[in-house]
């Protein structure tokens, strides 16, 4: 019998900015981090088997194929990491951090989301970038594309929707329904819609259609909440994964709790254990299988404690009872 959970080796020594199942694999992980590495993890074995290391926090990390990784940086530049040789690229950069980092499977090539207002796509192959696109007067918070669909939350509490095929211009910009910062966002499986959350204990989900009668199913709800002693505490909701196969998803928050949500029967499934500090990053492997849950502190809003535990990765192998809509 395999565990139900497992903690990684080797985990990063500073808040985990992003971990991402690779490519149709629930075996291979990467973890990016603060203390400036990107860590290439075989979770069947519990090993680390590459481990890049850079001079600034790097924020966010995606898988081009099962052997090459991009990373996004404090640094501004964008790298790409060959795992099998051990080589790392620097392809390009922006005019500010690099906050996020998706690989666009539709067109073969990275998209980069920015501090600096834009997000830019890049053809890999040629290492340059062939498009940047202003995203109104905000930076760049979260990103999530899949297939032509791209939509983008910015801190200026906007979200624009772009179309791959079109970049012209966006397809739609919209007013964030959560009136606090966002802090993540992520687009359905089946690309009609979005769930975005943020740092004030609240999660919505959005539809893409502008269809009054699509419009009416759009809502939005609490979460990552508890009261003690009649007062409430209310915690900021890092991190959202789908589940590809059934559409449910996970969020994750300062009160280092996961839980699982139908969103279309607007119910929670289940909420797993308490972990030791906040969720920072979470990520479903593409057949649902598996659940990479990043813990490490971060809640910028509060005081440190004197002993702020350290960031560790769980892995988590999830059953139907958990994830499946009832």
């Amino acid at each position: 019998m395999r565990p139900t959970e497992v903690k990684l080796n080797n985990c990063p020594e500073d808040a985990i900015s992003a971990v991402k199942f690779g490519p149709k694999t629930n075996q291979y992980l990467i973890a990016s981090a603060w203390d400036g590495t990107v860590r290439f993890y075989d979770v069947v074995n519990n090993a680390m088997r590459q481990k890049f290391v850079e001079d600034m926090p790097v924020m966010d990390v995606a898988f081009m194929d099962i052997v090459h990784v991009v990373s996004g940086s404090l640094d501004k530049q964008l790298r790409l990491y060959d795992v099998n040789t051990h080589t790392e690229t620097i392809v390009g950069s922006h005019d500010d951090a690099v906050r996020c980092v998706e690989y666009a499977e539709s067109v073969n090539g990275i998209l980069t989301g920015s501090w600096d207002k834009t997000i830019k796509l890049w053809d890999m192959r040629e290492s340059r970038c062939v498009g940047t696109y202003e995203q109104s007067n905000g930076k760049v918070y979260s990103m999530s594309v899949n297939d032509e669909k791209i939509v983008v939350a910015t801190s200026d509490r906007k979200v624009l929707i772009w179309d791959l095929r079109k970049m012209e211009e966006y397809m739609m910009k919209r007013e964030s329904s959560l009136k606090y910062q966002t802090r993540c966002i992520r687009l359905f499986p089946n690309k009609e819609g979005y769930v975005m959350s943020s740092i004030e204990g609240r999660v919505a989900v959005e539809y893409l259609d502008p269809d009054p009668e699509v419009q009416k199913r759009k809502f939005a709800f609490k979460c990552h909440r508890n009261k003690e002693d009649s007062i409430e505490h209310i915690y900021p909701v890092n991190a959202i994964s789908f589940h590809n196969v059934y559409n449910t998803f996970a969020t994750g928050g300062s009160d280092c709790l996961v839980n699982i949500w139908d969103g279309f029967n607007k119910k929670r499934l289940c909420q797993f254990h308490q972990y030791d500090t906040s969720i920072s990053s979470l990520n479903f492997s593409h057949d649902g299988s598996t659940l990479a849950i990043a813990c490490s502190y971060m809640d910028e809003f509060e005081e440190p404690p004197a002993n702020v535990p350290n960031p560790v990765i769980y892995v988590r192998y999830v059953t139907d009872q958990e994830t499946k809509q009832k």
